[in-house]
Order: C-alpha cells, then structure tokens, then sequence
C-alpha cells in the first residue's frame, strides 16, 4: 500500500499513467508479490509487469525455482536478466538485495524513470548513485536517512483502525487502494509545522517528498476513515459507521501533536550522533538522561564527574553497567587542562583573574570545564544547568562563550499546547530589553522556528494593541516593529498587539492593517519576568509541554536547563543541543 501510494504521486509528478508504464519487480518473495498484485488491482497491464528473482526473469514456460504465486505474473517475454529487463523501463520495485540495480542498469531505463530502491538495511542503489546517471529519477528507499521513505508504519496501524472500526469481515483490496490514494492525496497537501520540526526543513510535494512522513500526525484520521468507507460500500462492513464526520473528529482527538514533535527532534539528532557534554555528573537525573542519549542511538554521552562517583549513582539508580557505555571525563585526568587553562586566561586575565583562579575554575568548576571542552572541539553540544540556578550558569558559561545579552544571547522557549507551538522570548538572558534588543530577540525567535522547520511569524506583545491605549512602556514594542523594518527581514512580524489579537484570527480581523497573514507564532514580551510568568502560567495551568530556554547567539550548542528538570528535561535539551537549534 505505502509503495502503491508512492507510485500515484510519482506517475503523477512524471507525467505518465499506471496502465501504460512497464514495471519490473526485482524479488518475488511475499513482499513483491503483495506489491505487484496491488498495483495491477489499481490498473497496471499485466503484460507491462516483469517480476525478477534470482533466477532471472519470471516468463512464461519457465521451470526452475517456480511456483504458483510466481507462475500467476509469468508473461511471455524473450528477455531473461533484470540488466534486459530495466532497459526501458518506467518503474523499478526493489524488494531484494543491496547493489542488485547498477547505475548502468538506471542509465538504460525510460525518461523520468521511478526507482523503489527498498531492500533493507541497504537500498538495491542508492539514490546517491542513481542521480549521478539520471538527474530525472524520483527514488524511494526504505531508509529513514533518504527522501520519500517507504515505511510500513506509514499504514498498517491506520488500515487496521478503520477496519476493526467498521467491524470488517476481511481486507479487501478496496480498502488497500482506499489507504494508498488517501496516502497519496496526503503527500500533496500542505505539511503541518510539526512534521517540518522533525525533519528540520519544509516539505513540500515533489519528488523529494511523494509520500507522508511517519510522524504526520493527521494519518489517525485520514487513512482510517478511507478504509472504512471502502469496507462499507463494498460490504464487508459488520458495523458501518452512521457519521463519518464524527468519527474523522473522535480519531482526531486521539492525536499527541507534543510526541509527534519531540519524535521528529529526537530522529534528528540520531542523523547528528552528536558528542553530547553532561556536565553536572554528580546528578542522578543528569546521568539517566545520559544513559537514554546514549542508548537510544542519539549519540556518544560524555559525562563531566569523578569515575568512582559516576559508578556508585549509576549503580544506586540499578544502572551499574552503563557506565561501560558512556565515556566518564574527569578534569584531574585529562590531558588537555593545560590547553583549556591558557584558553581561560587570555580571556579572564584583564578582569582580575591570575593563574590561581583560572586553574580553580577550569579544574574544578564543572560548567567552565565542559565549556572548555566544547570550546576546544571535544564534543559537539553541551547540557548543564540542572543543579545551579540559570543566571549562575551563564555566568560561568561567559568564562568560556559570549553569552550576554550584549553578545546577542537570546533564550527562546518552545510552548506546545493542543496541537499549537509558540515561541516565548526572551526567557533567559535580557532582564528588561529596549527595542533594539526586542528586535534582536524577534530574529532570533524567527531563527529558532526556522530551525524547527517552521516560518516564522512574529508579535511584539503589549497590554495596548496598536496605540491603545496609550503607555510609555507600551512604546518599545511599536518601536521594535520600527527597528526590524529598517533591518529588512524576510519574515512576518507587527506589534505592538495583546495576545488575544496576535493568536486569534477573529479579534485580528478587527485590525485589517495588520501585517500578519496568520496567527503568530514568536511572541515577544517585554521582559524576562514576562516570559517567564506567561511560559510557567501555560506550564501549570494549561498543562502545556515546555523546551527549553533554548540558548541562542552562542558560538557553540550550550543548553541550560532549569533547576526542576525531569530527566526527559534533560534529555530533551540534548536533544535541542545535538540539532543544533538556533545556530
């Protein structure tokens, strides 16, 4: 079904119809079979469809290694090789082997050629190799790392919903060819910011992008409803659903767009496999979040403690034999101190610090040590903050990085409540900001969502909307608006507005001047302890899930979480570190 629907959009794309295209199907296992069977259920000739195996080509008066799933798709044919087979051809269905389909193989097929490359771990080409020799061909793969994935996860779980739902008697192949077209449709319509938050960039239909993404969150009440209605008009339905529109709505309910999002992050960082710096190893929460980096495949977990004392809270907490898996770094026996002491120096010395204080700070402090050995590229991102108070934190992260305000540090945090995702600033680092500065936080608040794979649309928060009514600390936030129409960014923004005009699009409508084209999604306030009650109000009250501050404006990926974080806490800024979100 997930090959099926990938096939509509890449004809459609490639301009060619199903009933004319020659297909070949390397491997004539249960997979093949199921795909080849489907595909000519939707209007493939089964003339145009040559199955492959290892033995060649499956014709017809062949006798060696067949059966009868095998003997029902033999066509009468001279050609006897996949290598005679591809020349020509539309469409490659791969279910085989790795590096069964040669570029040779791809330069002999037809215009716009379409390659299901989907043998696992390792695709029969690579879509690399297949555009060095046709800059035309769509590819698909079964692997995660590559466009259009083929995944199995994409239909399985939602055709069954729909077909327990109707109480069916069996799955016909109505109900199949109902899930790829919904599939398929799917794929063209516009992509919800949490799927782009996965995969760190916008998606678009084309042919980088002719199926749906595992973590679509309306595939629950898309492909469903489909299914059952195809189950209902061709009878195999014991229980019709009398409202369809409702049951689309109840399946709708049953979305976690938050997990949806942190899902996306977290496949991310696994690509990234960044060297992630925990500095505060003394902290059992730190070192479980440590461990689950590091065995969930997100990368190498490098914990800043004492190798004794790592080992007895890893055992405490029925972890003792992590510590065999993360790498234990300790200021007393590394080799580098001396390196990261002159570092230290040349950047403390004219602010009353001599040797004494550097080598207290770098061999003992373990924040400036993991700042230090960051900064010196020995690991990629770093996670601290759970043990000290933030602003003591970035104090001494300031030892090491520009991180003030003055540096164009920016904290910007994420709100995701009820399927919306806003973006609070600053959080962290600007106690009371002017409007140059709320400026730099709305591009740095654009720069985050952007990163996210979401477009930005900025408010400058106020309790007057446009002038009204009139207060002397209401005017930074007009002029902000005024400081980034100088700066010409490229991003949609207007203030100053209350909140309720700069999220709802029926109390906008009264403002038609306004600038914004939607609801916004960075919102600027007009002072830390402003984002600080609004983030911690939404937190406590609504139930909303919060990440971050995400630090922004440092050289390097520093993430500083708050005294109260849960182990997921920290793991989630990890996470934000390895993806290198606002840099």
């Amino acid at each position: 079904m997930i090959t099926a629907a990938g096939l509509i959009n890449a004809l459609a794309i490639s301009g060619k119809k199903i009933e004319d295209v020659r297909i070949v199907l390397n491997g004539a296992g249960a997979a093949g079979i199921a795909c080849i069977e489907l595909i000519k259920s939707m209007g493939a000739r089964h003339e145009n469809c040559i199955i492959c195996d290892t033995k060649g080509v499956v014709y017809q008066g062949r006798t060696e290694g067949m059966n009868q799933w095998k003997s029902a798709h033999a066509v009468p044919t001279e050609l006897r090789t996949l290598e005679q087979a591809m020349v020509g051809a539309d469409v490659f269905l791969g279910v085989s082997a790795k590096g069964a389909v040669t570029p040779a193989m791809v330069a002999s097929m037809a215009p716009d050629p379409v390659i299901f490359a989907m043998a696992n771990p390792d695709p029969e080409i690579t879509p690399e190799e297949a555009h060095e020799v046709r800059a035309d061909a769509i590819v698909a793969t079964g692997r995660s790392d590559y466009p259009n994935q083929v995944n199995n996860v994409l239909g399985f779980p939602y055709l069954f919903r729909g077909a327990l739902d109707i109480h069916a008697r069996a799955i016909n192949d109505e109900m199949k060819i109902a899930c790829a077209e919904a599939l398929a449709r799917l794929a063209r319509e516009d992509v919800p910011d949490e799927v782009a938050m996965a995969y760190g960039r916008k998606l678009a239909f084309g042919r980088d992008y002719i199926i749906p993404t595992p973590f679509d969150p309306r595939l629950i009440y898309v492909i469903p409803p489909a299914v059952a209605k195809a189950g209902m008009d061709t009878g195999v339905a014991r229980r019709p659903i009398i409202d369809m529109e409702a049951y689309a709505l109840n399946l709708k309910s049953r979305m976690d767009p938050t997990a949806s999002v942190l899902q996306g992050i977290h496949a991310r960082a696994r690509v990234a496999q960044a060297r992630m710096i925990f500095a505060e190893g003394d902290d059992p929460r730190v070192l479980k979040a440590a461990v689950a980096y590091q065995r969930a495949g997100l990368g190498k977990a490098l914990v800043v403690g004492r190798g004794d004392d790592v080992r007895k809270k890893l055992a405490a907490e029925g972890l003792g034999d992590a510590v065999k898996e993360i790498e234990v770094v300790n200021a007393a026996s590394t080799s580098h101190l001396d390196a990261y002491k002159d570092l230290l120096y040349s950047r403390l010395q004219r602010q009353g610090f001599d040797r004494h204080d550097i080598h207290r700070l770098a061999a003992r402090d373990r924040h400036v040590f993991s700042a230090l050995m960051l900064a010196h590229g020995h690991g990629d991102g770093m996670v601290t903050g759970a043990t000290r108070k933030s602003a003591h934190v970035l104090g001494l992260i300031n030892h090491v990085f520009d991180a003030r305000a003055e540096d164009g540090a920016v904290g910007i945090t994420a709100v995701l409540h009820r399927g919306r995702i806003v973006f609070i600033g600053d959080t962290l680092v600007h106690e009371w900001p002017d409007e140059e500065d709320l400026a730099d936080i709305a591009m740095r608040g654009a720069a985050v969502a952007r990163g996210l794979g979401i477009e930005p649309r900025v408010a400058f928060l106020s309790f007057s909307t446009f002038g009204y009514p009139v207060s002397e600390r209401a005017i930074k936030m007009h002029i902000a608006a005024d400081v980034l129409d100088r700066r010409g960014v490229d991003f949609e923004y207007d203030g100053e507005m209350t909140v309720d005009v700069a999220l709802n699009m029926d109390q906008m409508a009264h403002y038609p001047f306004c600038r914004l084209t939607g609801p916004a999604n960075v919102l600027v306030v007009p002072a830390r302890h402003s984002a600080s009650i609004s983030v911690k109000l939404m937190q406590e009250m609504a139930g909303a899930t919060v990440i971050g501050p995400i630090l922004t404006g440092v050289d390097k990926p520093v993430q500083i979480c708050s005294m109260g974080s849960t182990v997921n806490d920290i793991l989630n800024m990890a996470v934000i570190a390895a993806c290198r979100i606002g840099h």
